[in-house]
């Protein structure tokens, strides 16, 4: 994978979670009488999201392991699906930074894409290394490790 895509890839991810935190935060600030019922449904939806394309990510892996070399990449369509599905818990964020002035809630979001960013690299980095030593098996993986973010959203936000 080239370096450009690379980078858009990981740009995709640090924006939504720069995004979704500023989503909250002017929801807070605007129409919180109507955000508040919705509030409720974030775990559901991040649930619903991360549940679908990491359980469809399982299957692809446990019934196309080695046919994954002949599809093509990740579309913008999935990458964007991926992206909101990815941070729909940064949402939350929003709320516990509601006390925060414009400045400071947009800086906290600047961060929180830095740090995505950086991290998208790696991953995406350490991905083209091993990737092929492991193609068989990263979809799986990677369904495992979504499945279990949805899992965890989902308890912390209802227990």
């Amino acid at each position: 994978m080239p370096p450009r895509r690379m980078c858009g890839i990981a740009l995709v991810f640090a924006l939504f979670q720069a995004v979704m935190p500023m989503i909250g935060w002017i929801c807070i600030h605007t129409i919180v009488q109507y955000f508040r019922a919705f509030e409720k449904l974030i775990p559901w939806i991040a649930l619903g999201l991360l549940g679908f394309i990491g359980g469809k990510m399982l299957l692809d892996g446990i019934h196309g392991g080695e046919e994954l070399q002949d599809q093509p990449g990740v579309g913008l369509a999935a990458l964007l699906v991926q992206g909101v599905a990815t941070s729909i818990d940064a949402l939350s964020v929003g709320f516990t930074i509601a006390d925060y002035d414009l400045l400071a809630a947009m800086l906290a979001a600047l961060m929180i894409a830095a740090v995505t960013f950086v991290i998208c690299m790696a991953g995406l980095e350490i991905g083209k290394r091993v990737g092929t030593r492991i193609a068989g098996k990263a979809g799986i993986l990677g369904g495992a490790i979504l499945i279990f973010i949805a899992l965890e959203i989902f308890v912390r936000n209802w227990l």
